[in-house]
């Protein structure tokens, strides 16, 4: 496996690298592109599978619970060799890979560590029931309600925006348990069990097209009081780890990924004759564009190795990387539906879809949203890292 030259990171790279270029499937991404939902579950399960045959599912876990105990230097390889290959990412397993780990391996008990960190080794699916309908990125300002019955937890309410929810097998829920606490306070943080009777799943269609995102409602749901994770009330606590790992090691790769992409374009454009390039002042935008996509990078790895040797990390670094990430993805998508003018509105195979370009496009806006608004990174980072008044 790959992981066995975890020992020499020139080595470990090579293998990862010559892996990547026997497995990645050919114009994956335009066949995803129009896959329907089921074919894109077939499609993201086998990818888990090959993923962890080579030990590349849960590398950065401890090997107790099916990792390999990488560190973050190994991560970064990892993220770095994944966006050259342009290998898809395991997008039905984000929660799974990534929110789960960084918030049980922090606050579980030894108990919900040995139960479920295996099954998501093995490729259980987990979603995230944060966001409710009135608590976006206020999230403190949820209304899901657990009322404490003896061993167990009587949950009503309703989450949204929840991704791949109605393919997962687990949740980890947000909810109210104190109603008189401020706002921030009396939130407790539980698993919850997706086949569990009182639970119904939504599908909400995007504007790019896919219907993968899903509404969660909750009517007298049972819920163990084993599955809470962390102290009652202490949710908005755990809540943390969790969004750090959303906005943190996943903004690096996206931001290796575009930064491959970009390098992409570039090279593409500059060989045809008439595209774009051509015009000097998309050329000069672009060229900026792609400088700050640089700096983004560079930004994401400095603040990376700040925390190395397997720290997790801070809320302000996540902030920075998911602020940088995710504005840069939208101007990106914006200044290529505007160069490649009506090309860029339906797919060049013809057949009658969107481009790839147009869906990540529209999908770009809901990326600034998603693990926070970056109207909340700006001021997380204006007042708790600058100083700057309320």
């Amino acid at each position: 496996m790959i992981v066995e030259h975890k020992g020499d990171p020139v080595v470990f790279r090579a293998a990862l690298r010559e892996w990547l270029a026997r497995v990645v499937p050919a114009d994956w991404s335009r066949k995803m592109l129009r896959a329907s939902s089921d074919e894109f579950v077939v499609f993201q399960r086998w990818w888990m599978e090959e993923r962890r045959k080579v030990g590349m599912a849960t590398p950065h876990w401890p090997a107790e619970f099916g990792g390999a105990d990488l560190r973050l230097a190994h991560e970064i390889i990892i993220a770095d060799e994944f966006a050259r290959a342009n290998a898809p990412p395991v997008t039905l397993y984000i929660v799974s890979l990534n929110h789960i780990p960084a918030t049980l391996l922090q606050w579980g008990t030894q108990k919900q560590k040995d139960r479920y960190l295996p099954g998501v080794a093995r490729g259980e699916i987990w979603c995230q029931g944060f966001s409710e309908p009135s608590a976006g990125s206020d999230l403190a300002a949820l209304r899901t309600r657990a009322v404490r019955d003896g061993d167990n937890y009587i949950v009503n309410g309703q989450k949204i925006w929840s991704s791949y929810s109605m393919y997962a097998d687990y949740c980890i829920l947000l909810t109210r348990t104190d109603f008189q606490a401020s706002k921030h306070r009396g939130i407790s943080y539980f698993i919850l069990d997706m086949r569990a009777p009182g639970v119904e799943v939504r599908p909400i269609r995007q504007a790019n097209g896919h219907a993968r995102f899903g509404e969660i409602f909750l009517t007298d749901v049972v819920i163990p009081a084993a599955n809470l994770v962390g102290a009652e009330n202490d949710g908005w606590t755990v809540a943390q780890s969790t969004l750090a790992a959303e906005r943190g090691i996943l903004s690096f790769e996206r931001a290796e990924r575009r930064g491959y992409a970009i390098a992409a374009l570039v090279a593409e454009a500059a060989a045809d004759p008439q595209s774009w390039w051509r015009e000097p002042a998309l050329r000069a935008e672009f060229m900026q564009i792609f400088a700050e996509a640089q700096a983004s990078r560079r930004l994401a790895r400095a603040l990376l190795a700040e925390k190395g040797g397997g720290v997790p990390l801070s809320k302000m670094t996540a902030a920075y990387m998911k602020l940088t990430s995710t504005s840069l993805m939208q101007r990106i998508g914006d200044f290529l539906v505007r160069a490649h003018g009506i090309s860029a509105q339906v797919d060049p195979t013809g057949e009658g879809t969107a481009s790839e370009g147009m869906r990540e496009y529209l999908q770009s806006f809901g990326e600034t949203i998603a693990a926070g608004s970056n109207e909340i990174m700006r001021n997380l980072i204006a007042e708790r890292d600058l100083g700057l008044p309320r």
